[in-house]
């Protein structure tokens, strides 16, 4: 499926799909980001994928009639890449300690938190992309049991870490910061520093899958040097 293309400045496009976010979706956003990289190299200064958009920012102006003509010449299935097949095991500790709002949302869902924890990482969760926080991934896959609004009024500080639940999503605070998804646990791992070269090793497409531990693994994991990305 071909995007539509919205010119929002000259320096600043978006393509759309109007389709069901899906692997299949992320596969031709990630075929078609590809494509826009070999072909308008010059011009491109940066590419930012959203759930079912992808952001192009320019180096300097292109018509908006050159991008149209360009979309419209391409075969449709010339653009559907590839997913990777790397998957990172990330452990969290989920107890009211590391997720403050883990009993507040099981007693919502009217589950016990023994099966929100079950429900929550049984489940392979896909990278579509990042935003928010350096770092912050946004990862697709929740059962749509545990889905939630996220909090009316955010927190003003959650810690770094923290794995959270915010309306159909699930995702891990790189860093301490406000935010208005709901706490059930966290992860004693430091998935994002800005001094490395490489300051996240996932990348979009991988997936995520979340490992219970107990507090204190927790504990002992957080006393131990500060591991800097995932364990594969």
């Amino acid at each position: 499926m071909k995007p539509q293309v919205r010119r929002i400045t000259p320096l600043l496009y978006e393509f759309m799909w109007d389709a069901d976010i899906s692997d299949n979706l992320l596969k031709q956003q990630l075929g078609f980001k590809e494509l826009i990289e070999h072909e308008f190299n010059n011009w491109v200064e940066e590419l930012r994928l959203g759930y079912k958009t992808l952001a192009m920012v320019l180096s300097k102006p292109l018509e908006a009639a050159v991008i149209n003509r360009w979309v419209m010449s391409i075969r449709e299935e010339g653009f559907c890449g590839k997913l990777p097949e790397r998957i990172w095991s990330i452990p969290v500790c989920y107890s009211p300690s590391t997720g403050r709002d883990l009993d507040t949302l099981a007693l919502h869902k009217n589950i016990s938190r023994e099966e929100l924890i079950f429900m929550h990482s049984q489940m392979l969760y896909r990278i579509h992309f990042f935003g928010f926080l350096p770092g912050f991934m946004y990862l697709n896959g929740l059962n749509e049991n545990l889905n939630t609004p996220r909090k009316s009024v955010p927190d003003r500080v959650v810690p770094a870490g923290s794995v959270a639940i915010g309306g159909a999503q699930t995702g891990i605070y790189p860093t301490s910061s406000p935010g208005g998804w709901h706490l059930i646990g966290q992860t004693p791992l430091s998935i994002f520093d800005p001094a490395k070269k490489i300051p996240v090793l996932a990348s979009i497409g991988e997936r995520v899958k979340f490992i219970p531990i107990s507090e204190r693994e927790f504990e002992r994991m957080e006393m131990q040097p500060k591991i800097l990305g995932f364990i594969a």
